[in-house]
């Protein structure tokens, strides 16, 4: 974590110059790399062939490499990664997949795109994710799925959750969007289930200029299912064997990903110290909750999310004070408009709703300076507020 670069900026507030710190900047992340990114870039525009080319294969054989596994497919987004593998796994009408219901809306969409239904399952609220003591009275003999979603990049308790699914004879299916180089009992994310979904949205670990997505698994079938099926159905040109999609990671997202790949362990590593930190400075303030890290996790902490009784004026303080903060998630699925349909009551899922209440993102991301870090764990821990 550098302690002289990135960008500060100055914002007037109250009569007062604070200094403002952003939740993330991406800016930096460009401009450390600028001349390598610069350099994809007029690779890509020179070779004339923008989609499935050289770029993408070459993405796939190394981000698998990366992960443990025997295979890598590039797709649009990490929402088309999770949706794809359902599809590739005949999940459809009438079948069920459980789910996190502590987690981003995407995890519960890709089910709800197949016309399956997600069946949520509470968290543990030491690590956020889903709870494996309670999964088995989950499922029924109309599910065919778990996705445990690695929340904050923090791994999912997957030899349990593996054990009841094997137990029950249903897929392992990873949302690793958040995880990219977190380790489980010194395995990567990726490659601890049937097979998992990745984001590159430009604000992950591993981000890329626009949306994009991957696929990994060790199944060679189901990747040759996904590739057909992320190009409208078709291994060969106008010949369309079942109904797909139009869901396939571009050249120039390839090439960029290739770049920042070589520098994913660094820049996760850059998380983490900017992860001790906050924990070190932020351990004795009262009433504050830090993240807990399970024994048999190595994180890449994407988020860095404290809870707090009064989260709402803490981060209402730390505004004032030119911190961004974010809420991980405001509104749970269960409780959106999107699935109204389901008929979930407030108090459906306690442990989840509490967590929504209570948590606040820091700012984290590999270009956040100490200086930054140090003001914002000073204006937590303000007599102010506390």
């Amino acid at each position: 974590m550098s302690s002289t670069t990135g960008a500060i900026q100055v914002a007037v507030m109250d009569h007062r110059q604070v200094m403002r710190i952003p939740f993330l900047e991406l800016l930096p992340a460009y401009r450390e790399l600028q001349s390598e990114l610069d350099a994809a870039f007029h690779r890509v525009m020179a070779s004339g062939q923008y989609l499935l080319g050289p770029e993408l294969e070459s993405f796939e054989a190394e981000f698998a490499a990366y992960c443990g596994t025997r295979e890598c497919v590039g797709v649009g987004s990490g929402l088309d990664a999770l949706h794809l593998i359902l599809r590739a796994c005949d999940i459809g009408p009438g079948d069920e997949v459980v789910v996190p219901a502590h987690t981003f809306i995407a995890t519960w969409l890709a089910v709800t795109f197949t016309g399956a239904r997600p069946v949520p399952v509470e968290p543990d609220p030491r690590t956020f994710n889903l709870d494996p003591e309670r999964l088995d009275v989950a499922i029924t003999p109309k599910t065919k799925a778990v996705i445990p979603v690695h929340l904050y990049g923090h791994p999912a308790d997957m030899d349990a959750i593996t054990a009841t699914a094997r137990r029950h004879g249903i897929l392992v299916i990873e949302d690793a969007a958040q995880a990219h180089g977190a380790s489980y009992r010194g395995r990567r994310c990726g490659g601890l289930g049937d097979a998992a979904g990745f984001s590159f949205y430009p604000a992950k670990n591993l981000g890329a200029f626009a949306d994009a997505g991957a696929v990994t698994t060790n199944s060679g079938k189901l990747a040759d299912k996904i590739r057909t099926l992320r190009n409208y159905g078709s291994r060969k040109k106008y010949y369309n064997e079942c109904i797909g999609y139009n869901s396939r990671m571009d050249e120039l997202q390839a090439a960029m990903l290739r770049v920042k790949l070589r520098y994913l362990d660094e820049w996760n590593e850059r998380h983490r110290t900017i992860a001790r930190e906050y924990s070190k400075l932020l351990a004795e303030t009262p009433d504050l909750l830090l993240p807990q890290v399970a024994e048999w996790a190595e994180p890449v902490w994407h988020q860095f999310v404290i809870r707090h009784p009064k989260r709402d004026e803490l981060k209402d303080q730390l505004a004032a004070q030119g911190i961004d903060t974010l809420i991980h998630y405001p509104v749970p699925p269960h409780l959106s408009k999107a699935y109204a349909f389901m008929g979930f009551d407030s108090g459906a899922f306690p442990v989840t709703e509490d967590i929504v209440r209570t948590v606040l993102s820091m700012p984290i991301g590999p270009h956040l300076t100490t200086e930054q870090c140090h003001i914002v764990t000073n204006a937590v821990r303000s007599r102010g507020f506390i």
